[in-house]
């Protein structure tokens, strides 16, 4: 059950935007689409010369290629946490990657998006990967599952489609399980999606949808016909999988069409943080990967398209982030943002239109990896800061002119390092207040070159 103060503020939107809206006009849908694990590098439609991806292909000159979209996270779990609160992650508790028996969540206290758009009329569904429990929560009533997070309609998995994306066996239904299903996952999870649009969501109210595909995230397995188009090459496999996901965005794509829906349709694709190399994915050239606060760990592709608001076939150099979503949601509808806590993204729809926003909180990123290897991260206009586990050495980058992150500036300009790093610090010390701390206190690491502890 939501806190209490989070229940009177829903009701209070509720009744701010009943009076602002008597005489409403349609509200727009919402789909938010997902790949997992997907890096910049990893699509024909951001400059890979091999992967074949015609509908992100078809999305892009239907709408905006955004070239810096971040995800919230270098990891799974969290960056999807900031996509539904707008909130980051170490804010709203998804601060790791979650599984096995990890005590963290999703919390029932945090306020979802497709929580708020249904206090005014939306229907709302979620397809695909979840993740944002850990295995022993998983489909479990002490714990909040989706139809708690503001959806009426789900088929979702804890992480990733087991065995593979073949024929899995983990897929839930509105809390019940169903078995092996025959197909590849891309294909499943989109079939659904077309089934809920044709079949089961009312055509007279407007709609929440998200679609979060488990490819190219490993066990990686690809149809025949997809892994097909890519013979004789070493990767074969992992470029075919980028290809059935695509396959999968094309499904949806078609669906929004053939209902008539996609003129009011907001549709917003990402990947929810870089590649893992090892099963074949690239950074396209940019310096890290998955779990890295590095350009290659968290700036990932980015497609939105809304015929009559965004203009078709343009490109955005302006700096979006996952946890822009929950604002943008709010905002397309004239909505009210939670004032009982704070909200990290800002409206996006400027920045899918080539215009500057203006953020109040800069964009931050932290990511939870066991050893001494994480890295907190600060963008503010073009500057980025880096920071090492013990919060005492950065590096500093000029992402406009050094997007590769190949000249480190911090010993050159000691006054701007100094700068970033006393709002990191500000920043990560509001954080870590509002943020809940005994889900983590435990996985501190210790103090180490005389740096303070790290959470």
């Amino acid at each position: 059950m939501k806190q209490h103060v989070g229940r009177l503020w829903v009701l209070g939107a509720v009744l701010l935007s009943g009076l602002a809206a008597e005489a409403e006009t349609a509200r727009p849908n919402i789909v938010v689409i997902l790949a997992d694990d997907m890096g910049w590098g990893d699509s024909g439609t951001f400059g890979n010369e091999l992967i074949q991806t015609p509908n992100m292909d078809r999305l892009a000159s239907e709408g905006v290629k955004l070239t810096q979209c971040y995800s919230a996270c270098g990891v799974c779990s969290p960056s999807r946490s900031a996509i539904l609160t707008g909130r980051t992650p170490y804010r709203n508790g998804v601060y790791r990657h979650l599984s096995g028996n990890h005590e963290a969540h999703l919390r029932a206290s945090e306020i979802t998006y497709p929580e708020v758009l249904k206090t005014v009329g939306y229907e709302t569904c979620h397809v695909g990967k979840w993740h944002l429990l850990s295995k022993k929560q998983f489909n479990q009533s002490d714990y909040p599952q989706p139809g708690d997070q503001g959806y009426d309609y789900w088929l979702f998995t804890q992480n990733n489609a087991e065995p593979s994306h073949k024929n899995p066996v983990n897929f839930v239904r509105n809390g019940e399980p169903l078995g092996e299903l025959k197909g590849y996952s891309a294909q499943l999870v989109a079939g659904e999606a077309v089934h809920w649009l044709k079949n089961i969501r009312d055509p007279e109210k407007p709609f929440v949808l998200t679609v979060w595909f488990h490819e190219p995230h490993s066990k990686i397995a690809t149809d025949p016909r997809f892994e097909g188009l890519y013979e004789g090459h070493e990767n074969s496999k992992y470029m075919g999988n980028i290809t059935q996901m695509d396959n999968g965005l094309g499904l949806v794509l078609d669906a929004l069409d053939e209902a008539g829906v996609s003129d009011n349709t907001l549709v917003y694709f990402s990947s929810d943080n870089g590649p893992v190399p090892a099963y074949g994915g690239s950074s396209g050239g940019l310096r890290g990967n998955k779990r890295s606060e590095y350009e290659g760990g968290i700036r990932v592709p980015g497609l939105a398209r809304w015929p009559g608001r965004i203009e078709p076939g343009s490109v955005s150099e302006i700096p979006v982030i996952g946890t822009d979503v929950f604002t943008t949601a709010l905002a397309v509808n004239d909505l009210p943002l939670p004032a009982d806590r704070t909200i990290d993204g800002v409206n996006m729809i400027p920045a899918l239109q080539g215009k500057p926003v203006e953020r109040k909180i800069p964009m931050f990123w932290r990511t939870h990896v066991s050893g001494p290897n994480e890295r907190v991260a600060l963008r503010i206009g073009d500057w980025k800061l880096i920071g090492d586990e013990t919060l005492t050495k950065f590096q500093l980058y000029d992402i406009r002119n050094d997007g590769k992150e190949e000249h480190d500036l911090a010993k050159k300009m000691p006054e701007k390092t100094e700068e970033m790093k006393k709002a990191l610090l500000s920043l990560w010390s509001d954080i870590e207040a509002e943020g809940p701390r005994e889900w983590w206190e435990n996985e501190r690491q210790k103090p180490s070159r005389g740096g303070t502890l790290n959470y």
